[in-house]
């Protein structure tokens, strides 16, 4: 399916103008084998933060390296559902082209919403990269099977990169100038990294196996 997929693929550069990026990220329980979805709405340039939308299910697919696609996106598309709003772009904890097949979780996220996504991941999954300089926006092109897939992009001057690599519908530098765009400080752009942080903190509040000892507070449930 993802080698089907991939044929529809189109790395173009943005002609319009960014107005709400979406970040999304799924955490994973694994005593209670709940994917817990969110997605965060940011308005630019400001980043602020519009709405926000999480969903959590049970996962139905086995942890297999290269298809996270089919174990998240039931979940992620389940908050994706109950955003009001209408992201001009996607952003994802994850990767795009950078990927063994060419078609990550930015790339299939993509194609099912016909918009223009970005994978924005804290590590390598495929290929390596040269020298990088140590000063906020530098990059250095992320090689596999003798093709840029990607970028390693410094965020913060002297933090570790982030990976970065087109989804759908927009090409490398463009998602590398966005990426910056999105950035507040950290070494996540703050869609991602506001995504991140709504994950951990339901998976936290949600997940009986997760609370505090002595604490019944939380509701127990299989979906929500």
């Amino acid at each position: 399916m993802q080698e089907r997929l991939r044929a529809r693929l189109n790395f173009a550069a943005l002609r319009r103008p960014v107005r709400l990026v979406a970040g999304a990220d799924v955490a994973y329980s694994r005593p209670t084998h709940r994917m817990h979805a969110a997605v965060v709405l940011l308005e630019l340039p400001s980043l602020r933060v519009v709405e926000s939308a999480e969903a959590s299910l049970l996962a139905r697919f086995p942890y297999i390296p290269g298809l996270f696609a089919f174990r998240e996106l039931p979940a992620l598309l389940a908050a994706f559902e109950r955003l009001k709003g209408s992201p001009d772009v996607l952003m994802f904890d994850g990767h795009g082209l950078a990927h063994p097949r060419g078609f990550g979780l930015a790339c299939h996220a993509g194609i099912l919403f016909d918009r223009p996504s970005i994978g924005c991941a804290k590590s390598i999954l495929v290929g390596a990269h040269g020298p990088l300089g140590d000063e906020r926006g530098a990059r250095a092109d992320l090689v596999f099977q003798g093709r840029s897939v990607g970028a390693a992009v410094r965020t913060r001057d002297g933090v570790r990169p982030v990976y970065v690599s087109p989804g759908h519908r927009i090409d490398l530098d463009s998602a590398i100038d966005l990426v910056l765009a999105t950035n507040a400080g950290f070494r996540l752009p703050e869609p991602v990294r506001l995504a991140h942080a709504a994950t951990t903190a339901r998976m936290r509040r949600l997940d009986p196996s997760l609370r505090p000892p002595g604490d019944r507070g939380y509701p127990d449930f299989v979906n929500s």
